[in-house]
Parts: structure tokens; C-alpha cells; sequence
């Protein structure tokens, strides 16, 4: 389908109702559409790869034969972009990255190539590849939300301090240690260091769609001061969201200061009142969120080792980490690693 078929003008919404399931078709095709040409480019790519790959391995090309193929496609097709010498030879490393034809028809056709190049390129080790790769399919980040991934080392983060959650957390929640994290970036907020928490706040209300992002994909916001009745007393939880994967509300409590373990009794009684009072039948329990400014993990650890109620603790970060020392620590991490060769 050429795309240039297609109107490519955007749809106001004072439009008439009754054209809304045209444009939904339209959209739905232009989507097909786009979603095709990506299908072969990738593949078109991973086979280019494979033959100079190949050739290469042989010993019947060098650097030179590669130059002279890029300079005899650019005279043989003038209009065709993306085969540059430097691109041809990322067709190889992507190729050799991911060898197994199924995993290309399966899963890499669902990026885009620039997340190809992004990710090939900053990577240093298959694990750190594939995990962005599943991670760019699953959260559809763009080209700039990736970058800012790499940028926040969540590789690293993820790796070497995985989300710390109560014993019944997993119980209640198996998927649960795949969606929350031990720290989230909200850089993008822009605090100064003295911020209270008036000041995260209103900022996470006001870059409400970046803090979106940061969560995850299946995060829904709820409301804010959300109110909870219980007697003769009124109560307000700061944030409310739900996660469709895990089909449950998510309570989040914020804290500008360290994580004190009175927190947690609090969190559990928000928890309560929201699953007697505003759960839904066929809703799971809810989970909660202590995202403070930071936590003692011993600390953490006694806190969450009795509690009962499904709840996480989380800090958050208002700068990007220093990537390299998070880098040297997981490489001192694998290395003294018992599985390590």
C-alpha cells in the first residue's frame, strides 16, 4: 500500500460524531500500513546483513568490497537512502546480534530501525540488548524515550537493585516484580534540592504524561488527593492509578524525605479502604507505592518482611545516576558472580 494514498491532515475534533468510524479506519490502515514497509525494511536489512556476514566470514569480502557495494548501490539507485558503507556494516552487526530467523519475524520487526541503531550501538552486553529490546516492544517508547532510558541506566538499576516488595506482594501479584522498579527518574520534573512535597506534587500532576511513561505503559491515572471515607474521618491518597496488566488499583504515597517504617502502616490502611470501599468484584487487591526521596534497604527489608498488605518501596530521583560507576559496579557484581565463568 502506498502511503501516499492516504490523507495525511489531522482530523479536528469538531468534526461530526457519525465520521468517527471512517477516520478510525483510516487511521487503522495508515497504521497497517506503516507497520508493513517497517516488516520489510527489517528483514530487507537482517538478510543484507546476512550476506555480508557471510562473505565476510568467508574471507571473499574485506572493508574494501563493502565500500564498493555501497558506491555501486548509491549509481544504481540515486533515490534509495540507507545504504551507506557505515550502514551496511550495521546490517552485519545486526545480523550477527541476532542470528536466529524467528526472533526477527517474531519480535525486531516491531521496532523501528533507529531503536535498531540505538540500542546495537550503546549496548555492552547481549543482556543489556535484548532487555531493551523486550522493554521498547512491551513500553512502545519513542526514539527519545529510549535514548532516555539508556541515558537513566535502567539496565543497571533494574539489575542490580530489583523492585523491593512485600512477601505477599508476589503472592497476590505474580507479575508484579516486572512492572514497578526500585527507583524511577523524574528529571524531567526539575526540582530544586530544598522541594517539599507540595512541590513533587503538583510537578507530577503537571508532567502528568512523562510520569506516565516512567511507570509504564498500562498505568492509568485515577485521581489526585483521591478521598477515602472511613468512619467519621476523611483521608486523602495522594495518587491513584490503575494497572491493567494486573487488573488492580495502585496507591502511590509520596515522601520528600528518607523512608521511615511508620509509612508502611499507613500505606496498608489506604490499601484496606480502598479494596472495601472502592475495589470493583472483579478487580485484584490493590498494591501501594512508597516512592520516597530515598531508604536504608536494611531498613526496607524489616519493614516489608511482616507486613500483610501487597506494597512496594521505591525511591525516586530527581537527576540522572552517573551511568559509568552503575556500569563498574554490575560488572563487579557479574564478575564475583558464582555463575560467572
Amino acid at each position: 500500500m502506498n502511503d501516499k494514498t492516504l490523507p495525511s491532515r489531522n482530523f479536528s475534533a469538531a468534526e461530526p460524531v457519525e465520521f468517527g468510524e471512517v477516520l478510525g479506519l483510516i487511521a487503522a490502515a495508515r497504521q497497517r500500513a506503516f507497520q508493513a514497509v517497517n516488516t520489510a525494511l527489517i528483514e530487507l536489512y537482517w538478510q543484507v546483513g546476512a550476506v555480508i556476514s557471510r562473505k565476510v566470514a568467508a574471507a571473499e569480502w574485506g572493508d574494501g568490497v563493502v565500500d564498493r557495494l555501497a558506491k555501486h548501490i548509491a549509481q544504481e539507485h540515486p533515490g534509495l537512502r540507507g545504504f551507506t558503507r557505515r550502514n551496511l556494516f550495521r546490517m552485519r552487526q545486526f545480523h550477527e546480534a541476532y542470528p536466529d530467523r524467528e526472533i526477527v519475524s517474531a519480535l525486531l520487526t516491531l521496532l523501528p530501525w533507529t531503536h535498531h541503531l540505538t540500542i546495537l550501538g550503546q549496548s555492552k552486553r547481549p543482556e543489556e540488548r535484548d532487555f531493551y529490546l523486550r522493554m521498547a516492544v512491551r513500553e512502545r517508547w519513542s526514539s527519545r524515550e529510549l535514548e532516555r532510558q539508556f541515558k537513566g541506566a535502567l539496565f543497571e538499576r533494574m539489575v542490580l537493585n530489583p523492585a523491593k516488595a512485600t512477601p505477599v506482594t508476589s503472592q497476590t501479584h505474580p507479575g508484579a516484580a516486572e512492572v514497578f522498579r526500585d527507583s524511577y527518574l523524574l528529571e524531567f520534573l526539575g526540582l530544586p534540592p530544598g522541594h517539599s512535597e507540595a512541590d513533587l506534587h503538583r510537578g507530577l500532576l503537571t508532567q502528568l504524561r512523562d510520569f506516565l511513561i516512567e511507570l509504564g505503559r498500562d498505568f492509568c491515572f485515577v485521581g489526585s488527593e483521591f478521598p477515602l471515607q472511613v468512619g467519621k474521618q476523611d483521608f486523602a491518597l495522594d495518587l491513584l492509578f490503575f494497572h491493567r496488566g494486573l487488573n488492580c488499583l495502585v496507591a502511590i504515597e509520596l515522601k520528600v524525605g528518607r523512608f521511615e517504617p511508620e509509612y508502611l502502616g499507613k500505606l496498608g490502611f489506604y490499601l484496606e479502604a480502598l479494596d472495601r470501599d472502592v475495589r470493583k468484584p472483579h478487580e485484584n487487591p490493590a498494591i501501594g507505592v512508597l516512592l520516597c526521596a530515598s531508604k536504608d534497604d536494611e531498613v526496607v527489608e524489616y519493614a516489608l518482611s511482616r507486613s500483610l498488605s501487597p506494597a512496594l518501596i521505591a525511591e525516586y530521583q530527581t537527576q540522572l545516576p552517573d551511568k559509568r560507576v552503575l556500569q563498574a559496579k554490575l560488572h563487579e557484581m557479574l564478575t564475583n558472580s558464582p555463575l560467572a565463568p
